[in-house]
């Protein structure tokens, strides 16, 4: 599989899809004004990619902001991993927040109940 790399804009997130070194990230802010292109490409290849997952992925999450139309999509890639892992392959998100940022802490939170995936919070100090 091609490996996505798209550098961050002030709207649009670092994206770092690379199954060869098992490297899954998003970092940044997102909130793109068109987030069903900016996102389609991406879940294209996620679902691409959980046909023949690698046997561990890690997926990693150190956002510092995001709207409501991008929360919609994390959900959507956290369902195809919620399938991967039903698949019976090992899965873990890795939800990065600053240690004060209830809001960001609060939103893993929401998605690790709903999705029933392993999630592991890692607190940055400010």
């Amino acid at each position: 599989m091609e490996k996505i790399v798209l550098e961050p804009t002030n709207e649009t997130p670092k994206v770092l899809l690379d199954r060869e070194n098992s490297v899954f990230e998003f970092s940044g802010n997102s909130l793109p004004e068109d987030v069903v292109t900016f996102y389609t490409p991406i879940l294209n290849w996620f679902d691409q990619y959980a046909v023949s997952p690698n046997n561990r992925t890690e997926l990693k999450f150190n956002l510092e902001y995001y709207n409501t139309s991008s929360s919609k999509m994390i959900l959507k890639i956290l369902e195809i991993f919620k399938t991967i892992h039903r698949k019976g392959f090992e899965v873990e998100v890795h939800w990065h927040f600053m240690e004060d940022d209830e809001d960001m802490i609060e939103a893993g939170e929401d998605y690790s109940e709903n999705i029933k995936i392993p999630f592991r919070f890692i607190s940055h100090p400010r």
